[in-house]
């Protein structure tokens, strides 16, 4: 399959590029910054384009079967337009080529009645400070994104992992519709679960839930690497 990654140079990006790789895919990396995106590899071709650009966007996804989205953006006061600008560009650029099946990278923040199961110290002082308040711009437009995407004919999955950090290897997930019960998701992991969804197609026009149970990464440094130091 061909396989257009946007957000492919991103934190995520890159575990789902070498993933897909790996798996016999070819990938069509769009990033603005291709970095060590070069170039070379068997399968790799890499798209130099803004995921809000509706001509380049349109350039970037000709000729693939499916698009999987990593877009991100940091947290900020001010209002991000990212997430829902690239999904307008790219739904609507899908639509022109007849590429029907779409992944998207939300949060489990999305799921208004998400609040994982023993997890007291994260419900009541994580959550609350980090994602509603100083993530609160972001996750607005991660919403304005899910609405933008239910909107489409698309053979769409939204995508909704939870804390994010990293891990080397791939551990034994755990997915769900609408949301997962849990607090953190490896990148590696939600990379695998998008994957075998795109194979699968268990959670088509629907939310899927990831998270990861086998390891748990050190809050200080998640907070700090994902929410406050500079990508």
């Amino acid at each position: 399959m061909r396989i257009a990654v946007f957000g492919a140079n991103g934190p995520t990006g890159r575990h789902l590029t070498d993933q897909a790789l790996a798996a016999g895919h070819e990938v069509v990396a769009v990033t603005r910054r291709p970095g060590s995106l070069l170039p070379g590899r068997q399968g790799l071709a890499v798209a130099v384009a803004d995921a809000t650009d509706p001509a380049a966007v349109d350039a970037a996804i000709a000729g693939t079967d499916a698009v999987l989205s990593a877009v991100g953006a940091r947290f900020s006061k001010e209002t991000i337009t990212t997430y829902s600008a690239s999904a307008t560009a790219i739904t609507e650029a899908m639509t022109r080529h007849g590429i029907k099946r779409l992944l998207a990278i939300s949060s489990s923040i999305a799921d208004p009645n998400w609040r994982p199961t023993g997890a007291h110290f994260f419900n009541h002082v994580l959550d609350p400070l980090v994602n509603r308040r100083l993530g609160s711009t972001l996750h607005e437009d991660m919403r304005r994104m899910e609405a933008v995407i239910r909107q489409t004919d698309l053979d769409w999955t939204l995508v909704r992992p939870s804390g994010l950090f990293e891990h080397p290897v791939v551990t034994d997930y755990h997915a769900a519709e609408t949301s997962a019960d849990g607090v953190f998701t490896a990148r590696a992991d939600l990379a695998a679960s998008m994957l075998r969804e795109l194979e699968e197609r268990r959670y088509v026009r629907t939310a899927m839930g990831v998270i990861t149970t086998a390891v748990k990464p050190n809050i200080a440094k998640l907070i700090w690497h994902e929410g406050m130091k500079k990508k």
